[in-house]
């Protein structure tokens, strides 16, 4: 089930629905997954509530009590929350739209679902953020991007052997 608190220019509560089908499926996720977009002082406030940090943020996962690999396939494999207000600025700061950014969102919140932890798993779910993200046809996945150096800094050079 897919709840827009918050409108999103270019994106309805079915093509967002149709989105996490396609993604859930390409993740390997079993289980229906819920999602809210919604703004980000609600976001903040199940953040403060659930994670014990008192800052909104761009996206959060509740996974289901069951771990996904024993979930049969109609049970809930969790719960996604989105800032709509930070994927609008996402969106306007990186040149794509706000639905393509909730989009980008969501797959992240789902492989998270999956049972993914890119603050521990040695970049295994940036790898497979970044296949899915091709696969469903998205820009930069969120992991890539937050890894990535700022447009103006300049490589390393490597001296001469």
């Amino acid at each position: 089930m897919v709840i827009l608190h918050k409108k999103v220019a270019g994106l309805s509560e079915t093509a967002l629905e149709h989105f996490v089908m396609r993604a859930r499926r390409s993740a390997g996720l079993r289980g229906s997954v819920n999602v809210l977009v919604t703004s980000s002082t609600a976001v903040r406030v199940l953040n403060r509530r659930f994670r014990r940090k008192d800052k909104a943020t761009d996206v959060l996962s509740f996974p289901a009590a069951v771990p996904p690999k024993h979930q049969q396939s109609r049970t809930s494999a969790g719960d996604i929350a989105i800032s709509a207000d930070i994927a609008a600025k996402n969106a306007a700061s990186l040149g794509h739209s706000a639905a393509v950014e909730l989009k980008i969102l969501t797959l992240h919140g789902i492989l998270h679902l999956a049972g993914f932890d890119h603050e521990r798993d040695n970049g295994e779910m940036a790898r497979k953020e970044a296949r899915l993200r091709v696969t469903l046809g998205l820009p930069s996945a969120l992991i890539e991007r937050t890894q990535t150096r700022p447009p103006n800094a300049r490589p390393k050079r490597r001296r001469p052997a």
